[in-house]
């Protein structure tokens, strides 16, 4: 098995926090930026389109929260129970690559761009507030996961490396939009 470290920086609180920061300014740029044409056009590498990729980047981290009390708790059972759990996971993974993939298209019907600031700076707030209250010893806890299910996924992974997940997540896909990127210089008219 491969060990998390290998795939993920262990920051400290303050860079997770900063990393939060830093993916909520940049879709909020993203988002800010794209026109109706942009946001329908196609990705680079899937088959969605900036949209429903955008979504896809804001389910990461709604992802985060749902996935941090599943770490708390497999991590209080004996080792083998987590490895087996992951390994039936791992094995659904088609099924899954299906859900989400029409889960994204979707969910950018529902959250499309205009909702979908609002829904990430109330998801990352949220974030940041479960950050704050976790001790030490919370943040070490961990279990198996079920890699094939996404290549950010580490065979085991800690909550803190959970909270990484969203930001390595969201900064994979932001690769593959077809828009101007928040770092590029706006066009002169």
């Amino acid at each position: 098995m491969s060990n998390p470290a290998e795939k993920f920086d262990h920051g400290t609180r303050a860079s997770l926090h900063d990393e939060l920061d830093q993916a909520l300014d940049a879709f909020h740029q993203l988002l800010d930026g794209a026109s109706p044409a942009d946001l329908h056009r196609g990705t680079v590498g899937t088959r969605w389109t900036n949209e429903q990729l955008l979504f896809h980047m804001l389910f990461g981290y709604l992802i985060v929260r749902t996935l941090l009390p599943l770490v708390r708790t497999v991590s209080h059972l004996p080792p083998a129970a987590s490895a087996a759990f992951a390994t039936g996971l791992d094995a659904a993974h088609r099924p899954f690559h299906v859900v989400n993939y029409l889960g994204s298209c979707g969910g950018a019907i529902v959250f499309n761009h205009h909702r979908m600031a609002a829904k990430a700076d109330r998801v990352v707030a949220a974030l940041h507030r479960q950050l704050d209250a976790e001790t030490d010893d919370d943040l070490a806890r961990g279990m198996h996961f079920p890699p094939r299910w996404d290549p950010y996924f580490g065979d085991w992974m800690s909550v803190r490396d959970v909270y990484h997940y969203g930001t390595v997540h969201f900064q994979a896909h932001q690769r593959q939009l077809t828009l101007r990127q928040p770092t590029e210089p706006q066009p002169t008219t």
